[in-house]
């Protein structure tokens, strides 16, 4: 191999890559579905120990998620954890309304009729 034909390729190596655009797994799209429904205040506005919690629980639900993204080793695992972390996040939204329509409030909805 002569001089220009190790600058070539070293050149090549060097070239910036682009990224390749992979389409979102369909659990990591229901994942991102139910972070849209978190519950950003709270029911009622009663700040009381249910709302902590919820609150706890869903930080906790998403430092998880980064663990276990971090540790993945094939796409198997990550839609693991996206399945997890939207199962997660949906189970902690259900008890907490569940837990404040026990006590009387109701999360408000609007409706659009046709």
């Amino acid at each position: 191999m002569n001089k220009n034909h190790v600058l070539a390729a070293l050149a090549l190596v060097a070239a910036p890559t682009t990224a390749i655009a992979l389409p979102m797994m369909y659990e990591e799209q229901a994942a991102h579905e139910e972070e849209s429904r978190i519950i950003r205040a709270p029911i009622g506005g009663i700040q009381n120990s249910r709302w902590f919690d919820y609150r706890t629980n869903v930080n906790e639900t998403r430092k998880e998620l980064a663990s276990d993204l971090r540790h993945a080793t094939d796409t198997e695992d990550r839609r693991d954890a996206w399945d997890e972390y939207g199962t997660e996040l949906r189970h902690e939204r259900v008890t907490y309304i569940s837990h404040m329509a026990k006590r009387g409030y109701r999360i408000p909805q609007v409706y659009v009729g046709d």
